[in-house]
């Protein structure tokens, strides 16, 4: 037998006890990469903000970002917005701004927020171009504009998370977030292209712009709000008086902005019975008589004379015999023929802000109209496709008539209520 080498010695089954002390252990190793002491802590918020300052890079790409995003809701394309998203600058500003309000920098404060301020003014200027480039070929579908400049719970999910992963990824790692900067970028830079955009094109006011511009300010609190809180779990917190001060009426100021133009404060009021929901206003139809041209009737024809009589060359004295008068013919009785009242109605859609005009039942847009706008029904010209009732209508969009097709569901009638009943023949 060879005693070269030693038989290996089973090893040792580690108690439960060991486990958890080397799993404590770890977690102190993780505790120990980040600095405690108050001058390393001072020398990694001094690279971070370094490696946070804007560039150049930031207002190049925020100027290709918006010209792409301008084109993408001109053509009502969702793949260029998403390209446009693609090539949109990195948001290490907005961390420097995160950064600038834990620490109390105020310096720091305005130089990232006056660099995120300018781009956010290139990315509007792109949607405001390509809205006055889109009048004189007007009416368009907008859909991608009206669905940007809504908020919806999805996302503010999103929001949240992109918040809190490009905040964690540049603290913890050197690499460039660039998915949660794009994540970020797709909810900021959206709503406020879409407002630009509104505001161009003239269409949708009230709907696209300044609904628009709400959204992006809302979103951007919330990513800030998130971020803070990131900040905070990752053992960043202020040092001083001042900064203490600063964060506390920063987070109050977010925390305003989110409930108030949010509609979370007004949700919260109706929730505890404290305020009651908005009534639904509804606009009278007003039924204005079609004006009836009068008839006028042909003249009487004067009466006709004939002599009897062999006719002389001297005028005779004898007088003449009755003359003889021809029927007068009857004057036609005008028939006015009674037309429809048209039906005023008012779109009320539950999903997407807005209400599509079709050329023809599930056939192509023609136009999109937010919610709360009035449309004229056509009395007696519905048509009904797999269930669904189609409603003939038009509506003037920017001084055009509009006419098409609209899905009953999303019309909310005011006086008279229509009868909604398919007519028997297309």
């Amino acid at each position: 037998m060879n005693y070269s080498e030693p038989a290996p010695q089973p090893q040792p089954e580690q108690t439960p006890e060991f486990v958890s002390a080397r799993a404590r252990r770890r977690r102190a190793q993780r505790r120990a990469s980040f600095p405690t002491d108050e001058q390393e802590r001072a020398a990694l918020f001094t690279h971070l903000v370094r490696r946070a300052f804007p560039s150049y890079e930031l207002f190049v790409f925020s100027l290709v970002t918006g010209a792409i995003l301008g084109l993408g809701y001109l053509f009502n394309a969702q793949a260029l917005l998403v390209f446009g998203i693609l090539v949109a600058p990195l948001l290490t500003p907005w961390i420097g701004t995160t950064l600038s309000i834990v620490a109390g920098a105020p310096r720091l404060f305005v130089q990232t927020v006056s660099a995120l301020l300018v781009s956010s003014l290139i990315i509007f200027l792109g949607g405001l171009l390509a809205g006055f480039t889109s009048r004189p070929f007007q009416p368009l579908t907008f859909n991608e504009a009206f669905i940007h400049s809504r908020l919806w719970w999805y996302d503010l999910v999103a929001l949240t998370i992109g918040a809190v992963l490009i905040t964690i990824s540049f603290v913890r790692s050197e690499d460039r977030p660039h998915l949660p900067s794009a994540l970020l970028a797709y909810e900021l830079f959206l709503p406020l292209c879409a407002a630009g955009f509104g505001l161009g094109s003239g269409v949708g006011l009230g709907e696209i712009w300044p609904a628009g511009l709400i959204v992006f300010l809302v979103h951007l609190a919330w990513a800030t709000f998130f971020g803070l809180i990131t900040l905070f779990f990752l053992r960043f917190a202020p040092t001083s008086f001042g900064g203490a001060t600063f964060t506390g009426v920063t987070l109050i100021a977010l925390i305003i902005i989110i409930t108030v133009y949010s509609g979370f404060g007004n949700w919260i009021m109706i929730a505890t019975g404290r305020a009651a929901p908005e009534p639904v206003a509804l606009i009278e139809a007003t039924s204005t008589p079609l004006p009836i041209h009068s008839i006028t009737p042909s003249p009487k024809p004067d009466q006709a004379t004939a002599v009897i009589g062999v006719p002389t060359d001297t005028p005779s004295r004898t007088p003449r015999p009755p003359t003889a008068t021809l029927p007068v013919s009857e004057t036609p009785t005008p028939t006015v023929t009674a037309e429809p009242t048209p039906i005023l109605a008012i779109i009320r859609a539950s999903e997407g802000g807005g209400a599509f005009i079709r050329a023809e039942p599930r056939g192509q847009v023609l136009v999109t109209l937010t919610n709360g706008t009035t449309v004229t029904i056509v009395p007696n010209d519905l048509q009904e496709i797999n269930g669904v009732t189609w409603v003939h209508v038009f509506a003037l969009v920017n001084d055009k008539r509009v006419e098409g097709w609209m899905i009953q569901a999303v019309l909310q009638t005011a006086t008279p209520i229509a009868d909604w009943q398919p007519s028997p023949t297309p």
